[in-house]
């Protein structure tokens, strides 16, 4: 089969893509998926990063003029907007061609780059100015979901497992790369480079997108049928789920520096450390996906979950006792288990909607098997872009959490007990939908509840 590609003014398009030809993908399809794929990883990894620069910038700013809920709110936005954010960016690639999304979703990277640095700049800026910039940021939180979404139809199904977890992977480590370099930066430049410093590389991202990623006319789709998977209820039970894997990733990464500066206080100088937490759990979240291929996603999310409980009261100890190396290392293991569970939901997702659409598939009708395999992917790939969506509202919800704990009570300790009795909540949930024997139906390792 010929790769062609067309010439527009909206960009270049490639035709007649079949990545599950063997042949195809061994004599053209490998490369320019694997191009695609490099510039990808670049634009949402900056993505990642002025998504969550405020979490630095805001421990910062606490040495002059804020509050320490005041903090938590700059912190909290752009896990806001950007959150409310992921549900149109995961069809702008159907819509407008993943290439030429890239490119624009990269440029728009650059608002909050300058206006960070415009505000911190100012001596006069006033809070509520620094809020409507910090909300800008959320522009990087949408380039996880239509990055996600645009990869998944350059590699065929055997390989995408491996291709998205190095795409997502390489997104999350943004947290960790904002949070190792930009005390340096800060130390070195002032607090305005916070912002500046990554203009280059937005530029370098969008540049690269332009001239060598591409557009694919089999990933058109019409978003209004697309959404009509809000009406399912898994879709609703697994975004409840994310909220607690994914929402609890990046809530504690970007929540992290600014506990340990309010909560401990002595130990302010160990802020620079807190990119291991964002790190630690990029590193291992592809272990998520690779347990749950061999023991279940529902299992491995199960303990997770049950796991994660017991971590946050390791956490609420070190605090109540002040005592820093147990904080730490509770915390640390804490951001762990959340990679580890980002791995494990995000391998339900399409086994759970794959077993639906087979569900009611007669024995050896091998044309009705390919039409419920396509629209299993049909439904997997948008109900990804809503859980994705309503999962990455929890980084929102555990900022706030510790914001109006420690205004409350002056400590983290009542936001930690309501997070795991979340936890087990999830726990449960997760029991009764995908692993309960009455009326499952298991596949790929997950058992699904009629409902």
């Amino acid at each position: 089969m010929e790769l062609t590609r067309t010439a527009s003014a909206k960009g270049r398009w490639i035709n007649d893509w079949n990545p599950d030809d063997p042949d195809f993908w061994q004599r053209r399809g490998k490369r320019i998926a694997r191009r695609n794929l490099v510039f990808s990883i670049l634009a949402e990894h900056l993505g990642f990063t002025l998504w969550t620069v405020w979490s630095i910038v805001a421990v910062k700013l606490g040495d002059h003029r804020f509050s320490t809920d005041q903090l938590f709110w700059l912190v909290s936005l752009p896990n806001l907007v950007g959150s409310a954010l992921r549900l149109p960016y995961t069809f702008a690639p159907a819509r407008f061609g993943g290439r030429n999304w890239t490119v624009v979703s990269a440029l728009l990277l650059l608002v909050p780059a300058v206006l960070l640095a415009v505000a911190v700049g100012d001596p006069g800026t006033p809070y509520w100015a620094f809020l409507l910039i910090a909300a800008t940021a959320g522009l990087g939180g949408g380039n996880f979901a239509s990055s996600m979404a645009n990869i998944t139809y350059f590699y065929p199904e055997r390989r995408q497992g491996w291709a998205l977890g190095l795409n997502a992977a390489g997104g999350n480590i943004g947290v960790s790369s904002v949070q190792l370099a930009m005390p340096l930066v800060i130390t070195g430049f002032g607090l305005a480079a916070a912002g500046l410093f990554w203009v280059p590389f937005i530029v370098l991202a969008a540049v690269g997108a332009f001239f060598f990623m591409d557009n694919l006319t089999s990933a058109k789709a019409d978003p209004r049928e697309q959404l009509k998977i809000a009406g399912r209820a898994q879709t609703w039970i697994m975004s409840l789920l994310y909220i607690g894997t994914f929402g609890s990733f990046i809530g504690y990464t970007t929540a992290f520096p600014l506990l340990i500066k309010s909560q401990f206080p002595e130990h302010a100088s160990t802020v620079s450390w807190a990119f291991l937490g964002a790190l630690v759990g990029s590193l291992i979240r592809p272990l998520g996906g690779l347990m749950s291929d061999r023991l279940g996603g529902s299992k491995v999310t199960l303990a997770t979950f049950a796991a994660m409980a017991g971590a946050v009261a390791l956490v609420g100890t070190g605090v109540g006792a002040h005592h820093f190396a147990t904080f730490f290392a509770a915390y640390l293991l804490l951001v762990a288990l959340t990679g580890v569970g980002n791995g494990s939901t995000y391998r339900m997702i399409p086994a759970i909607f794959m077993a639906r659409a087979l569900r009611d598939v007669p024995p050896g009708d091998e044309r009705a098997r390919a039409a419920a395999v396509a629209a299993g992917k049909r439904d997997s790939s948008a109900a990804i872009g809503i859980i994705s969506a309503v999962g990455a509202f929890g980084g929102f919800f555990i900022n706030r959490g510790f914001g109006t704990s420690i205004a409350a009570t002056g400590g983290a300790g009542a936001a930690l007990a309501a997070f795991a009795c979340f936890y087990a909540v999830c726990a449960g949930l997760t029991w009764f939908c995908y692993l309960r024997p009455a009326g499952a139906l298991p596949a790929a390792g997950v058992a699904e509840a009629r409902v």
